[in-house]
């Protein structure tokens, strides 16, 4: 079945907002692992607004599933990862004020910028990934970069979807089947949900893994979080 990993900044987001340590986002990554899912994924930002990088070295030893460190790979980020050691980290181009991911890399003309980055993490045995747009030429190059995988950037999936668009899937199965083609791995997050998750596992031969963050946490909120993580997990079998 595609992997489950739970993205846990809104429980920061959530902690941080009050002070101290509720919900205590250590416990609820233990709970989470202990509810089924596959993974835990981070996305400390330089302004440690939800993550902060403490968590993710306090994390290190909590997490015994697959842990998942994403970010751009500016100011301590790169020394955060080689200290952390997760299993896999997941480039993504944000601006430093960035309020959420709004685009995947341009692979091909930061070819050698993520070239050079990739080779670093995968020299300290680390799984690397990309996060893109379903754009063919944009795989093209992440291929070149030495990465492991990709993570397509759903979200302009999502939004369709939610229009009752269903060809919005079409850029993202013509972007796997060449992923599969070239011998690069699929993972992929954004918006996706309980509401598109199936159809979009569905469509998506070789998916490897979705990382989800806002919508589980958000429908956890009416529905609890164990009933949900398995909720996800039935629908990507």
């Amino acid at each position: 079945m595609t992997k489950l990993s739970v993205n846990i900044n809104k429980i920061a987001t959530l902690r941080n907002a009050r002070g101290g340590n509720v919900p205590d986002l250590l416990q609820v990554a233990k709970d989470i692992q202990r509810f089924g899912a596959h993974g835990i994924t981070i996305h400390p930002r330089p302004d440690e607004r939800h993550i902060r990088y403490q968590d993710a070295r306090d994390l290190k030893s909590i997490v015994y599933t697959e842990f998942n460190i994403e970010g751009n790979s500016q100011h301590n980020f790169i020394d955060l990862v080689l200290e952390c050691k997760p299993e896999q980290v997941t480039l993504v181009p944000d601006a430093i004020g960035a309020i959420t991911s709004s685009a995947g890399w341009d692979t091909v003309k930061n070819e050698s910028y993520l070239t050079e980055v990739i080779t670093e993490f995968k020299r300290n045995g680390i799984r690397t990934s990309i996060f893109v747009d379903p754009v063919l030429k944009m795989i093209e190059g992440a291929k070149k970069t030495g990465t492991d995988r990709i993570e397509l950037y759903t979200e302009a999936f999502a939004h369709q979807y939610g229009l009752g668009n269903l060809n919005a899937i079409e850029p993202y199965t013509k972007s796997a089947v060449l992923c599969n083609d070239i011998g690069l791995g699929i993972n992929a997050g954004h918006d996706l949900s309980l509401d598109n998750i199936k159809f979009f596992k569905e469509n998506i031969p070789g998916l490897l893994e979705v990382s989800i963050g806002h919508a589980l946490i958000s429908e956890a909120l009416y529905l609890g979080l164990d009933n949900v993580v398995n909720m996800y997990l039935n629908k990507l079998k």
